[in-house]
Parts: structure tokens; sequence; C-alpha cells
């Protein structure tokens, strides 16, 4: 046979038996591909300008190509060997090492470039549903065309060129340092099986089941009042992280042939074969795969938790833009807010209007705030803290006595840090008297713009009355820039578009003037196009590391085909074996898919706070997509051991 035929033969092995990782390959190389595209399309330009878009994206695909050389890297060290028999045998009749290399080099670079040019041709042809997507989700009234680029097309050819020439490297440093005996015995060495759980592997199984439930007790505890200076906050955090990845560790070494060791003991050693094929063998194997499977999980928890947190960003966009504004458009001045009203009236669009006049009034509220900070840490002391105030006589619906006092509009990132009681009085300060009043209570509706509530301190509901008499005691010195809030907020949301087109050709600037649209598209901009970076790198992880674990049970239902045989001839049939596969895959694709989610879950309910304000609708969604996609490559390795189960007899 001559070295042509031989190459041929193993393409049309390697194609066979490695079809999902050359499907990985075609992916992450498209993926590049178009990320990279996108840093040159001029249809960016805007995004570019306003949010350093290309940055980011020029980031990202530095990251893309971080995971795509570990991932393609191990695969081929776990391919080469899968193939350690096959070049032991080469050796036998006579090939020299570096002929071996050479087989292995072309088949490779046929493979491997003939992967890149197809991976590069299809993200040159989604590349313009990913601009759109982009598009979409920045909210940017942009152009998207099929563009190709001649200087992604370089650069792509460079880097995937990079990681082939390191995959030569790892090839024959392995050919070099294995001898003939070696290389027929790599394979099986490749898996540790003890059949025994020792006392240790209890003790440090159990360990890392009470790290990772320590872990995840303090992070809920992490923005509750437990820490409260900065460096309490920062070892809590280091301490979290270093306790649940340890713990996982651990997990994987022990805890999990622990907690099968005690189901086996208690069924006192008799399992049917569906037991045999699933427990057992997780026992056996998922020891030696403890670091792979800690990684995974990690990166599986970082991937969840970020893209959960910038979903939950664009996610709580228009509720934060609300917020921000206190209505649909806001105004400080008379001149602008009337030209304004005129142009909505002269398009037929109805409005209601608000007028508040905004007095800004130091409060002593030690008597009805619970702070969670160390004092050192809060911008203003609590006994002398600026608010702003507000006449009820400017609200139709809300009416205050003259000894009470009511707050309005907060967030829940202040509420985490800054929690108001439900009763207690407080005293407003002016310049030469005190007003001591009754709080009762905080209502969540915003009715001001952030131009007066600056850090997002709640607005004071005053009587008439009162809010008189502190005007005319006023202290001049603390007042701000303005003193007058006009809102205006639409009657029928369908027109809220062309209300924000109006205001978009009449006002150039944000001095003195507000909109919410305008303020959500801002954020969506924003935060989209930190979703869109996360949700790919993330999904890439997603491929990678399923295609990783997918190879591993390649390996495993190669290795086990003598047991497979073995039971087939002892009268079990092929439903029996398939049912215990299926178990066992549900082990091995669900604990650390089940790890990683909560990782992620408390990760994100840790801090969530900071980026939105609803996290349960967006943290499910992204949780139950990345299940979905992960548990593809279960059901792929089920029925490649269903393959291997029938070729069994």
């Amino acid at each position: 046979m001559s070295i042509n035929q031989l190459i041929l033969r193993g393409l049309k092995k390697n194609l066979k038996n490695y079809y999902l990782y050359v499907f990985a390959l075609m992916f992450t190389v498209a993926l590049y591909f178009a990320f990279v595209t996108l840093q040159y399309d001029p249809a960016m330009d805007e995004t570019k300008g306003s949010i350093k878009g290309a940055a980011a994206i020029r980031t990202a695909s530095v990251l893309l190509v971080a995971i795509v050389s570990i991932f393609l890297l191990y695969a081929n060290a776990i391919f080469i060997k899968r193939r350690s028999k096959e070049i032991g045998l080469f050796q036998l009749v006579g090939m020299t090492k570096g002929k071996i290399l050479q087989i292995l080099t072309i088949e490779n670079l046929i493979l491997y470039f003939s992967s890149t040019l197809i991976g590069i041709f299809i993200g040159f042809s989604v590349s313009k549903l990913i601009t759109m997507i982009l598009f979409k989700l920045t909210k940017v009234d942009g152009i998207a065309s099929l563009h190709f680029s001649s200087e992604a097309f370089i650069q792509t050819l460079i880097v995937f060129s990079a990681i082939y020439l390191f995959i030569t490297l790892m090839n024959w440093f392995f050919i070099k340092k294995q001898s003939i005996l070696s290389l027929f015995q790599v394979k099986s060495s490749t898996e540790e099986k003890v059949k025994k759980v020792s006392i240790f592997e209890m003790l440090y199984g159990i360990a890392g089941i009470l790290l990772i439930i320590l872990g995840y007790y303090i992070s809920s505890k992490l923005f509750g009042g437990d820490f409260v200076t900065m460096n309490e906050l920062f070892l809590a955090m280091v301490f979290i992280l270093a306790a649940v990845i340890i713990g996982t560790y651990l997990f994987y070494k022990g805890s999990v042939r622990f907690i099968f060791y005690l189901i086996r003991k208690r069924k006192d050693g008799y399992l049917n074969i569906h037991q045999v094929l699933s427990l057992s063998s997780i026992m056996f194997r998922m020891k030696s795969n403890a670091l792979l499977l800690t990684i995974i999980t990690t990166v599986s928890a970082l991937a969840v938790g970020l893209l959960s947190l910038s979903y939950i960003s664009y996610y709580s966009a228009e509720e934060n833009a609300e917020y921000t504004v206190g209505g649909d458009f806001a105004f400080t001045n008379m001149e602008d807010a009337q030209t304004y009203k005129s142009k909505l009236t002269e398009n037929n669009i109805d409005f209601i209007e608000r007028k508040f006049e905004v007095i800004q009034v130091e409060a002593n509220l030690e008597n009805i705030i619970v702070s969670n900070l160390d004092e050192n840490l809060l911008t203003n002391d609590l006994t002398s803290m600026p608010v702003p105030v507000i006449s009820d006589q400017s609200l139709d619906h809300i009416d205050v006595s003259k000894r009470d006092v009511l707050f309005t509009g907060y967030n829940d990132m202040l509420n985490m840090f800054l929690s108001f009681k439900d009763s207690g009085n407080l005293e407003l300060i002016g310049k030469q008297h005190t007003f001591p009043l009754a709080f009762q209570g905080l209502q969540k509706e915003q009715y001001l713009s952030y131009y007066f509530t600056a850090g997002g301190i709640p607005a004071a509901i005053v009587d008439d009355t009162v809010f008189q008499t502190i005007k005319e005691d006023k202290d001049p010195s603390i007042q701000g820039e303005y003193s007058l809030h006009i809102g205006i907020n639409l009657v029928d949301e369908v027109k809220a578009e062309k209300a924000a087109e109006i205001f978009r050709s009449t006002f150039t600037d944000d001095t003195n003037h507000l909109s919410r649209i305008e303020r959500s598209n801002e954020q969506k901009h924003l935060y989209g196009l930190l979703m869109f970076i996360v949700g790919f790198l993330g999904l890439t992880f997603l491929i990678t590391s399923g295609c990783i674990l997918y190879f591993k049970q390649m390996d495993e239902s190669e290795e086990e085909k003598p047991n497979y045989t073995i039971l087939r001839k002892l009268g079990f049939t092929e439903g029996d074996l398939v049912k215990g596969i299926q178990a066992k895959q549900i082990f091995n694709f669900g604990i650390p898919l089940l790890i990683g989610l909560l990782h992620g879950y408390f990760a994100v309910q840790s801090g969530w706070f900071f980026f939105g304000t609803e996290v349960w609708t967006p943290m499910i969604l992204v949780m139950v997509l990345y299940t979905a996609l992960y548990s593809i490559f279960g059901i792929l390795s089920v029925f490649y051991y269903k393959r291997v189960i029938k070729e069994a007899l």
C-alpha cells in the first residue's frame, strides 16, 4: 500500500469518526471570520463611533481564538492517542518516525484547511445575518450588506495556520517520545480505574460538597450587609471563587464516586444491567476526568452568568430609561417644553403634562434607613443627606398630611445597600429651621428625572403648605442647576416612535431635556453589543466543550466494546444496553451542566441588581437555551454508542 493510499484511508476514517470535530472546526472558523469581517465592514461605522464597537469585537475575536486553540489542541491530543496503535503498527513495518509524521501532517493538512476554507465560506455567507442580528440588538439604524473582506480572510488564514503549526508540533513531540511498546499501551492508560472508594476519597468528597455549599452561602450574603468594607468584599469574593472551584474539583474527584458508592452499597451490590452501565462506569471514570470537568463546569458557569447579566441589562433597558427620565419625556425649562408640546399637537399626538417644582433639602434619615455599608463608604452622612422635595399638590392621586412625608422612586441596587424601614421619624433641614415629619413609606414609581435624583435618592412628597414653608427657608447653596421638572407622558403608546422622531429632530442635545425612548435605545446599543459578544463566545465554548465530552465518550465506547460483546452473548438485548447508556449519558453530560447552572445561578443572584431590574425571566431563558443546546451532544453520544453496540456482535 502506497503512502497516498494510507493518507486517503486515514482521511476517510477521520471523517467517519470525527465528523463532529470537523463541524466544530468549520463553525469556529466561520464565527471567527464573521467577527473579523465586522471589524472591516463599512456598515459598522456608526457602532464604531458611538461605543467603540470595533474594539469590543476585536477583543472578542482574541478570546474566541483562545477558546478555539485550547479546543483544537485538546481534541488533537485525544485523536493522536486514539491512533497510537496505528502509529505503532507503522513503526513495526519499518516506517521511520519522520515518515509517520509526514503522513499525519498531510492528513491533517487536507482535513484542517479544507474545513477552514469551508468555514470561511460559511462565515462569509452568514456575515450579513450576523450584522443584521447585531444591528437589531443594538438598535442601530444601518444597512447590512454581504461584504467579503480580504483583510478578514488573510487574518483568519494566519490565525488558523498558526494553530495548525502547534498541532503539528504536538504530534511530533508525541511520536518522538513514545516507544513502540508504549504506543500500544497509551490508550489503555488514559483512564484511571479505581474499584474501591478509599477513606480519603470519602473525606475530600464530603469536603467538596461542603466547600460548594459554603461558597453559595457566602455569595448569598455578599451584599446583604455582612461585608461592609471594600477589603471584606474583596476577600469574600476571592474566597467564594476559590471555594467553588476547589469544591467542584473535589466533587468530581471524590463526591460523585462516593455518592454512587453509597447507592450501590444500599442495593447490596445487586445492580441491574442499566445501573451497571451507568453508575458503575461513571464511578470508575469520573475521577480521572476531574480536572477537565472542573474547567468545563467553571467556564459554563461563567458563560451562563455573563450572558444572564448582559441579558438582564438589555431586558431592563426600558424600565431603567423610564426610571431615569421619570416619564416619556422630561424638560427643565418652559420654553423647550412649550416648543415640543406645540409640535406634538400639530401631529395629533395626545399627551399628559406634569409639572413639579423641586427643592433640594438636607434630610436626617438616620431613623428610617438601614445601611448595609460601612460609614466610610457612604457618600453622604445619613444625618444630612440631600433629597429632592416636591409638593403633593402636583399629584392628583396623592394627598399627604402636614405631619407626614412620602418617599417615591427607588431602584433595586440602592435598596440592597440603603433599605427603608416601614415607618419612623425624619427631619428636613432648612437654612434656619428644621421640619420634623413622620415617614409613611416608600413607593417605587418615579416622577422626577435623574437631574434631580442623581445617585438614586428617592424624592420626598410633602403637603403643599409644608412645601411652601420649606421653599421660603431653602438653602441656596445646595440647590441644583434646575428647579423645575416638566414631564410629558403620551396617551397612546403606539405613537411613541413618532413622538421620539419629533424629539430627535427638534433637539440636538440633552442639556435640559430627556427622552425615554432615546435613553432606552442608548442602553440597548451598549448592552446589545455586550450580549451579542458574550452570546457568541458562550455558544463557541458550549460547542467546543460539548465536543470534548463527546470525544471522551467515543473513547470510552471503543474501550468498552468488548464488554458489550460479552453482554450481548449473555442474552441482553440492544435495547437493554441502550437504556443503560442513556442513563449514563444523563450523568456524564447532566452533572457538569447542572453544577455549572447552579454556579451561574448563585453568581447572578449575588449581584444582578447592579445590572437591571428583572432577574428571573432573562436568567431562566438563558439557562433553558443553554441546556437545550448542550443536550444535543448527549443525544449524539447516545447515537454513537448505539452504533458501537450494533458492531459488538
